[in-house]
């Protein structure tokens, strides 16, 4: 009987797999390192110290950032899970149609598309609602982001649908439960982790976004990313990586949450 194929068994894997995650993870953990440096370089080792976690903690500019990219992003993934979810549903308990393959598209446009020219196209659009209605709020920079993330949250959600079973909803229907009460009580409970993935996915894009942010947004209203933009382009300190560490220990936690939430329901 032929051998089965193990990729894992292929000449030189091992070594370019460990030159793989060195080159991805070396970078991550010297800004780690590097963040609890004593010294004003973020290049020379000075010691050891946590003066730059207390400046970021004091500096009041760092906070506001950090409030807003957080109020933005919980808002923006709630309205892009909603609608991923109701288009996930949409496009996958039904009977295929015509135009079902324009419509994942439409939906995946962002995902295609350079991010630059979705932030353009953004600006453009928002500046007009902003010369008509004279509103500059943070609105237009959370319907921005949730229009960028909207794809993000609809892939995973979609996934689950398609790898639920219809036998539990068809008999639902059969015992005569409503189309709301099929959904409330059973796609809804079998979809949750499919939600839950697509609203920290999300999160996670919104609260990372640059881009975008920087062309929608207007005057006071920087996020925490586009606040460190604007400080390593006048001075470079450790306290930049400071923040960048406590913004991975965040997605870390997520991302944990996240896997045990899963775990415990599978």
């Amino acid at each position: 009987m032929a051998k089965r194929f193990d990729i894992a068994r292929l000449p030189g894997f091992a070594p370019i797999a460990l030159l793989s995650f060195v080159a991805l993870y070396l970078p991550i953990f010297t800004l780690v390192g590097y963040s609890f440096n004593a010294g004003n370089s973020v290049a020379v080792w000075s010691g050891f110290s946590l003066h730059w976690y207390s400046a970021a903690w004091a500096n009041e500019t760092v906070k506001a950032a950090t409030l807003r990219s957080l109020s933005i992003a919980t808002l923006a993934s709630a309205i892009a899970t909603v609608i991923a979810t109701m288009a996930a549903i949409g496009t996958t308990r039904r009977r295929a149609f015509k135009g079902q393959t324009l419509i994942y598209v439409a939906i995946n446009q962002p995902l295609m598309v350079p991010e630059i020219v979705t932030a353009v196209a953004l600006m453009i659009f928002f500046g007009m609602l902003k010369q008509v209605t004279g509103y500059q709020g943070l609105g237009y920079l959370i319907l921005a982001h949730a229009a960028f993330c909207i794809p993000f949250a609809y892939l995973p959600i979609r996934a689950r649908l398609e790898g639920m079973d219809l036998s539990l909803e068809t008999a639902a229907a059969d015992l005569y439960a409503s189309p709301w009460q099929t959904f409330r009580h059973v796609t809804l409970p079998l979809l949750g982790p499919g939600i839950a993935a697509g609203a920290m996915l999300a999160f996670v894009i919104s609260l990372d976004d640059v881009v975008i942010t920087e062309f929608v947004k207007s005057g006071g209203q920087d996020t925490l990313p586009t606040y460190m933009l604007g400080q390593m382009r006048r001075a470079i300190t450790p306290e930049v990586n400071a923040i960048s560490t406590l913004l991975l220990g965040l997605t870390v936690a997520l991302l944990t949450a996240f896997f045990l939430l899963t775990r415990k329901r599978g």
